[in-house]
């Protein structure tokens, strides 16, 4: 409008904004008929297809909460469609718009212990409120990892492709890995062994009694698998009082702050590597720990066990609900 304004030509405004000379003199009609307040909206069109009614929206919505489709555990989107008698994209609009995701479904596991809310309390203490002159470990056992080695050699990543390896594999053998993730600091105290019977716990025990300032008192925060347990492991803590486990509760391995680091070293080390022998795991195993506790950084636990409680609480509410 400035540039009509101005004198020029309509052909000369679609050249000057780069629109066409449909869309110039459209907007000049606008304001000519309606003034400024022609501008501000565009004119209303009638919609290409239709609305759906509400009926129609809700009825999707509650076959997708509460129905199953004949042959199948879940609704898909073309299955919903023709239940329905509306288009596939209708569909994945009325799921968008409400949330709705047939297609994905969320593991649990709630614990039955019935000594869950003490532990959780004893845990979380420790990560909120470690006593003095203590250290903290977690410390559990990353059982039989395979040394896997690809059946044949993949291709690199380069721009555009995404690198490959084979999805079979050839079993080299496996390994256990013992891990005490310091909450201090974050460090590791780890090392590899063939089994994973309380022999070799407590040979883990020992040396984490090595590694460790002899002034301090340690609290290890373990599982309850039955190793932890065996008599001659009680009588080897009685022997060094500075010792102190906190087991935590069944079914609750995420109390346990070092599963954080396995899921990290499984990630980035573990997961995509080739291993042609269980040495060349080990190796690979420790050298991770090395440059990790060359700058190690801790995890930080957030959670009060006040909240903890609740939630759990609340999901045991909403399953007794549903039955």
């Amino acid at each position: 409008m400035l540039l009509a304004n101005d004198g020029l030509t309509a052909e000369a405004i679609a050249a000057a904004v780069g629109k066409s000379l449909l869309t110039v003199r459209r907007w000049r009609r606008r304001y000519m008929a309606e003034g400024v307040e022609g501008l501000l909206k565009d004119a209303t069109r009638p919609p290409r297809v239709k609305p759906l009614p509400p009926e129609t929206i809700k009825r999707v919505v509650d076959m997708t909460l509460h129905e199953k489709p004949p042959n199948a555990t879940q609704w898909s989107g073309r299955s919903m469609a023709a239940a329905a008698g509306v288009s596939l994209r209708s569909v994945q609009r009325i799921w968008a718009s409400h949330g709705l995701k047939p297609h994905l479904v969320k593991t649990f596991k709630i614990s039955r212990d019935k000594n869950f809310a003490s532990k959780v309390e004893d845990v979380v203490g420790l990560y909120l409120n470690p006593p003095d002159k203590a250290l903290v470990l977690c410390v559990d056992e990353k059982s039989q990892i395979q040394a896997l080695d690809r059946t044949q050699p993949g291709l690199p990543m380069k721009k555009g492709r995404a690198g490959t390896m084979t999805h079979d594999y050839k079993r080299n053998g496996t390994t256990t890995l013992f891990a005490a993730l310091n909450m201090l600091d974050g460090s590791v105290i780890g090392t590899c062994m063939p089994r994973h019977r309380h022999r070799e716990f407590l040979r883990f025990l020992k040396l984490i009694d090595q590694r460790t300032p002899a002034g301090l008192a340690l609290h290890l925060i373990v599982d309850n698998y039955a190793t932890h347990k065996t008599p001659a492991v009680k009588r080897w803590l009685n022997a060094h009082p500075r010792f102190h486990l906190h087991f935590t509760p069944t079914s609750a391995s995420w109390l346990n702050m070092v599963e954080r680091f396995f899921a990290e070293i499984t990630r980035k080390r573990i997961r995509r590597g080739a291993f042609k022998s269980v040495a060349e795991l080990k190796d690979a195993i420790m050298q991770y720990l090395e440059k990790h506790n060359a700058n190690p950084k801790p995890f930080v636990w957030t959670k009060s066990a006040d909240k903890i409680l609740e939630k759990v609480a609340r999901a045991k509410q909403a399953l007794e609900s549903q039955h």
